[in-house]
């Protein structure tokens, strides 16, 4: 491991970039990837573009570039420094798809087949009744837990910071991970997953979980006319206009208590419980605190993305780090299986 890292604990997080991030996206990811690494500045912190990931749904080569961009200039936009964390593009460190290919060959099959994306896409044909389980499944979605722990186990990453439904990628890290070992001697570390418990799954504009699957999501630098019109969109119950709310239920509390101060919530929270808000109200007061939290991003982000060269020069910079930081443990696995 190079000087920079040595002694430091290693946190490693993932952006895959298949559609313009969301408030959502926001709330489960990046806002605690962030705030971990402002309480740790001791710590490593390596933050990339997953975008080889986003090939297996993502044919559009002019689509596919623009999202990479996108993903880059979000990070940036809210706030990560590259000269205090490392912020590069998956496709620069070539060292990861070599170890994702030593590592597919101590991984059991098995263990893919019980990988959530690929057990999803085998329910959805079952469901509709058709003859071929696998239809539809590339062998990008059926790998695609290992390509994930080759990203995570070549940085020796310590903590990976993800929302509830991606604790199994980093189990399957330590599994593989284990596989290898045992193989080959104790040679990759074991990673630990880190979640912002009560960030969960941010409901959308209908209630659901909010996703780019269900179209119902709220973009992060949408304008602040979009903004408005959308949050103005968001379900709520038929509670009287100044009826007592329940808080804890409601999709509008929870996205203010995201944005707006301790002191904000609580006043708010007070509120609810008194019946001194109307829904209307509620969504002026969401829409006015999390446009404020916004504009200074919005902006920037415009900014970045109408200069491609400063992202590129930006994660240029990234992937030399990054990968510095992993061709150590990569050379120790080329000694392990034997490469001359």
């Amino acid at each position: 491991m190079t000087t920079e890292a040595e002694g430091k604990k290693v946190v490693l997080t993932g952006l895959k970039p298949t559609g313009k991030a969301h408030l959502g996206n926001y709330v489960g990811m990046l806002k605690p990837a962030l705030s971990l690494m402002q309480a740790h500045p001791d710590y490593v912190f390596l933050y990339f573009i997953a975008d080889y990931h986003a090939l297996t749904t993502v044919r559009d080569p002019s689509r596919f570039r623009e999202l990479c961009y996108d993903s880059a200039a979000t990070w940036l936009a809210l706030g990560l420094d590259p000269d205090k964390a490392i912020l590069y593009r998956q496709s620069d460190v070539p060292e990861v798809f070599e170890l994702n290919w030593l590592l597919a060959c101590v991984t059991p099959k098995g263990l893919m087949d019980r990988a959530h994306a690929y057990k999803s896409a085998v329910a959805e044909n079952q469901a509709r009744g058709g003859a071929d389980p696998d239809a539809g499944v590339n062998m990008g979605l059926y790998n695609y837990p290992i390509l994930m722990a080759a990203d995570i186990l070549l940085m020796q990453t310590d903590l990976v910071p993800v929302g509830k439904d991606q604790i199994q990628h980093v189990e399957f890290a330590r599994d593989i991970a284990s596989s290898f070992n045992s193989a080959y001697g104790r040679i990759l570390k074991l990673p630990e997953h880190v979640v912002q418990e009560e960030a969960g799954g941010i409901p959308g504009l209908d209630g659901r979980k909010m996703s780019a699957n269900y179209g119902n999501t709220i973009p992060l630098f949408a304008s602040s006319d979009e903004l408005r019109k959308l949050i103005f969109q968001i379900r709520t119950d038929s509670t009287a206009p100044y009826a007592p709310k329940d808080p804890a239920g409601s999709v509008l509390f929870l996205l203010y208590s995201e944005f707006a101060s301790r002191e904000e919530t609580e006043a708010m929270r007070r509120r609810y419980l008194d019946g001194r808000i109307s829904w209307a109200e509620a969504k002026e007061q969401v829409f006015r605190v999390v446009d404020s939290f916004l504009a200074g991003p919005r902006r920037l982000y415009g900014s970045l993305m109408r200069d491609r060269a400063a992202i590129e020069a930006a994660l240029t910079k990234g992937a030399a780090k990054a990968r510095a930081l992993g061709s150590p443990l990569m050379a120790r696995v080329r000694e392990a299986v034997g490469r001359p």
